[in-house]
């Protein structure tokens, strides 16, 4: 997900004591902050937390939580830093007022300059109703165990109280690094699934992705194989334990996960019980990243020459990702970026992403051949709304590629975008300023069809 304006973030560091048996002192700015930029359209948010060798930012608005700082400057009179891997090269110049107990300064972001005033105090979280809340009715147990390769996964493994063995579900995540919660735009979808299924009966594992959390390795070196080892481990995991039912466990994928999901069904040893694709493509990744961009520019009201220009390029693009020409790939995607205006550059970090190993496996996927070869139960849904996997484009082909299996459900909800939340336009801006996580119809319709095929256990 791409954040459009951010904020700003500096980082606390230790100043010299005034005797030398004194322990080092923390920096006046050391802890949490919040101010509001003052956009030509809004008032924005934003949070800063300053820590003593390090900081983040937080812009709840724009779905933007934790984001680390570079390039960071301390100094009291003189506090600075950047925000990297987005457009319009964000930084923040300023100085702390220590009368006055503020951090004031200007915020740049594509030429443009903000004055921002930041207070002690957390900026205000958004509202999160569905969210999970201990004490847990169940067990929650942090884990972890070794891919094929060695890699260290960690997780967490919910289930519910008693001996068991347990029916299970495996949580696969969407593109992008992401946490065992899946935590997008303040969300934490895959702490609300893990929730709902275990308190339905069933043991769930969500893991953090490679590079992520507790995790090992790194997601951007990564090929499908490799994230199909690692699913492949978290079921051997799964099966070792005696509280466990290692004959009836399955896979449940958002997004990306609807492909890997699928992918790992057809390793000979996954004896998978089911399969469930939240919002999974059914097409090649090339043909999604197509459909995105013409959606998300109608979304904002582009013109005609626009959208054709912008397909031009991703078409372009794509096929020279799938040429394996990695030199010609740069060349092309910096020569576009370019010749774009000041504020639409995209950063040198978001340009290597082109020619990674995981990007290119993305644009290069067709996921046709693992539907077709599924013969277990399958439930896959999609919303209307859903500008990043569009229902239009998906839902007929997985009804195609599924339809040699008598067991296969495809489902589409009205009104609900790419998190299964009701929405608006379906835009990812959109994310951080509803409050429903995962809409209750979608929840109460996995539940029951899992019920269909698998009986949980009290």
């Amino acid at each position: 997900m791409v954040a459009t304006l951010l904020a700003v973030a500096l980082v606390a560091a230790c100043s010299s004591s005034d005797t030398v048996t004194a322990t080092p002192r923390p920096a006046p700015v050391t802890g949490e902050w919040n101010g509001v930029l003052p956009l030509p359209n809004q008032q924005l948010p934003v949070g800063v937390t300053f820590t003593e060798d390090g900081g983040s930012v937080t812009v709840p608005a724009q779905g933007i939580f934790d984001l680390p700082l570079e390039q960071v400057d301390i100094a009291p009179d003189a506090i600075a830093f950047t925000i990297p891997g987005l457009p319009g090269d964000p930084h923040f110049n300023g100085r702390y007022d220590r009368r006055a107990d503020v951090v004031t300064g200007t915020f740049t972001q594509s030429g443009h300059d903000l004055a921002l005033t930041l207070h002690r105090g957390k900026v205000p979280a958004p509202l999160r109703p569905q969210e999970p809340r201990p004490p847990w009715p169940y067990l929650s147990e942090d884990v972890g165990y070794r891919s094929s390769d060695g890699t260290h996964i960690a997780g967490t493994l919910t289930r519910p109280r008693g001996p068991g063995p347990y029916p299970a579900v495996v949580l696969v995540s969407g593109s992008g690094p992401q946490d065992r919660n899946e935590e997008i735009a303040g969300h934490k979808p895959f702490l609300l699934l893990a929730d709902t299924l275990t308190r339905a009966g069933y043991a769930v594992l969500r893991t953090d992705d490679r590079g992520v959390g507790g995790t090992g390795g790194q997601l951007d070196t990564s090929s499908y194989t490799d994230l199909t080892d690692d699913i492949m481990a978290g079921l051997g995991y799964l099966r070792s334990r005696p509280d466990i039912d290692g004959n009836h466990i399955g896979l449940l994928g958002h997004s990306e996960g609807g492909y890997l999901a699928p992918l790992a069904a057809t390793r000979p040893d996954s004896r998978l019980a089911f399969v469930i694709m939240m919002a999974g493509p059914a097409v090649s990744g090339s043909e999604v990243l197509l459909a995105q961009n013409q959606l998300l520019l109608r979304g904002e009201h582009a013109d005609a020459d626009a959208i054709r220009k912008q397909v031009g390029y991703i078409t372009t693009l794509t096929t020279l990702i799938r040429t394996g020409d990695d030199e010609q790939v740069r060349r092309f995607a910096t020569e576009h970026n370019d010749s774009l205006p000041p504020e639409q550059r995209q950063s040198q970090s978001a340009l290597d992403q082109l020619t990674t190993p995981y990007f290119q496996a993305l644009v290069d996927y067709d996921p046709a051949p693992a539907l077709q070869a599924l013969r277990i139960p399958v439930l896959a849904f999609y919303g209307t709304k859903d500008v990043q996997v569009p229902a239009a484009q998906s839902a007929p082909a997985a009804r195609a590629n599924l339809a040699g299996n008598p067991n296969a459900d495809v489902h589409v909800f009205d009104g609900l975008n790419h998190l299964m939340q009701p929405a608006d336009t379906g835009s990812p801006k959109e994310y951080p300023t509803i409050e429903t996580t995962i809409a209750p119809e979608v929840l109460n319709y996995i539940t029951t069809w899992l019920g269909k095929y698998v009986t949980p256990v009290p």
